[in-house]
């Protein structure tokens, strides 16, 4: 059976106001679309050529495989793939502190209530969220932004947010992987266009328009997460409502489906302890033997287990007595997840064998309020009526902010593969060297997994205190 990867992430940014209306010329309203409220600005998404499939180049009477046709096409695929996937120089440097900082604020955060709770956050959704939050703000507000995600200016972040969105952009049969941006805004309000042309050139997001704070908009609105990710956030979908305060929502997806490169056999599942931060359980482990690299750093061990034509996910297991949450203050296991060190003699210490891997299906979700650890990653003014700097998108209301900002994810993994989703809403001792030839993986404690795309990007990172 084809072992298949669903990961869908889910950003909605709420901005809301508290001001006075003033006049503004040279915006665009819902009459000003053809009387439309469906869409102000729609995005065009790139077309791809399709993977091949093996079956259409095998000869039906003669059953002979037709190995010329399909390398010719397999190669055109390959190339447009491979174009799209590589990343000017320099361009993953620039991102790594962004994703080594947000991952280890949201990962690491201390929630009171929350204690030994598993953790999810999504990097590259948080991200896309923020280059769109970016063209709507101007001054400080924007500036803040810019310092975070490692851009010098809004021009050069658009190159970069288009750089990363293409990176990991794919709907061609092998591996599905959309990435999908929309702005929801108050049809009371007039937006400038302008903005909203620069949000679907360079980040690709649609725009539409309705009534804040009405059950109709709230429906469409929960309707298009629905599509774009699949229905797998159809519960945490349910609950989303804009008030009649809110003046705009930024709404950023990612859905994400691959194959395991190397398939878990049922049959060899069964029931094991997981040590747990609540205590032991029983719990089904999946188990899988195999030549493979295993890593090891201060504190913690890791493997790497990859999917067809696509990235793969990074198990990373603390040294006993060693919380998750120290090991993700290391520098060297970010060096590790972030710097693409899957082959080669880069990472020093990495060695070749046999790993026994044991990996409990898990079905874990979470939580995050993003507002105070955007804070520390040192985003203010958005969520300042009395600093923040909305005038790129409408000079129509005074003291627009960003009142909510919050992001629920959920990654399920058993035999098939795994299933992930995640929803954010913004309202406006070393390890010791393996054994010579083989060596047992068991992550029957909290463990830390990153799931990258194939450009080497991070799109979920998590804890598991709990399967």
């Amino acid at each position: 059976m084809k072992k298949i990867i669903r990961l869908s992430v889910v950003l909605l940014l709420a901005v809301a106001a508290s001001g006075c209306k003033t006049e503004e010329k040279g915006s665009v309203s819902p009459a000003d679309n053809s009387g439309t409220k469906a869409g102000v600005v729609k995005a065009v998404y790139p077309d791809m050529p399709p993977y091949p499939n093996e079956e259409d180049y095998i000869d039906k009477k003669t059953g002979e495989f037709d190995s010329d046709g399909f390398s010719e096409v397999f190669d055109v695929w390959w190339e447009e793939k491979r174009s799209r996937r590589s990343l000017p120089e320099g361009c993953m440097e620039s991102l790594e502190p962004f994703f080594a900082s947000s991952i280890r604020q949201f990962l690491t955060e201390e929630v009171p209530g929350q204690e030994g709770e598993n953790r999810i956050y999504s990097p590259v959704n948080v991200y896309m969220a923020l280059t769109m939050l970016a063209e709507t703000v101007e001054g400080d507000s924007r500036q803040q932004i810019l310092t975070l995600l490692g851009s010098e200016s809004l021009e050069s972040l658009r190159t970069q947010a288009e750089q990363v969105w293409n990176a990991n952009y794919s709907s061609d049969g092998a591996v599905t992987s959309i990435l999908a941006n929309s702005l929801w805004l108050d049809e009371g309000i007039e937006f400038k266009k302008e903005t909203l042309d620069a949000l679907a050139q360079h980040h690709y997001a649609s725009s539409y328009w309705g009534k804040m704070g009405s059950q109709e908009l709230d429906e469409r609105l929960k309707g298009w997460l629905n599509e774009q990710t699949d229905g797998l956030l159809k519960e945490q979908a349910s609950g989303i409502h804009m008030d009649d305060n809110t003046l705009m929502a930024l709404a950023s997806t990612i859905y994400y489906r691959a194959k395991w490169s190397g398939e878990f056999m049922e049959a060899n599942t069964r029931e094991e302890t997981f040590h747990g931060s609540h205590g032991d359980i029983a719990w089904d482990f999946m188990h899988q033997g195999g030549t493979s690299t295993y890593y090891w750093g201060e504190k913690f061990g890791a493997v790497h287990k990859g999917f067809e034509e696509s990235g793969g996910m990074w198990l990373i297991l603390p040294d006993p007595g060693v919380a998750p949450e120290e090991v993700l203050l290391e520098d060297q296991v970010m060096e590790l997840i972030l710097s693409g060190y899957l082959t080669g003699d880069k990472w020093e210490n990495q060695k070749r064998l046999v790993v026994n891997l044991a990996m409990p299906k898990f079905d874990v979700v979470s939580n995050l309020n993003l507002i105070n650890g955007l804070k520390k990653l040192g985003i203010t003014d958005v969520f300042d009526p009395d600093k923040s700097d909305f005038t790129p998108l409408t000079e129509q209301e005074d003291g627009i902010f960003v009142s909510q900002a919050s992001h629920a994810a959920r990654v399920m993994v058993d035999e098939e593969g795994c299933i992930a989703a995640a929803y954010t809403v913004m309202a406006a001792a070393g390890a010791a060297m393996p054994p010579e030839e083989e060596m047992d993986f068991v992550l029957d404690r909290p463990f830390i997994f990153v799931i990258t795309s194939d450009s080497g990007m991070p799109l979920f990172a998590g804890i598991v205190n709990q399967p």
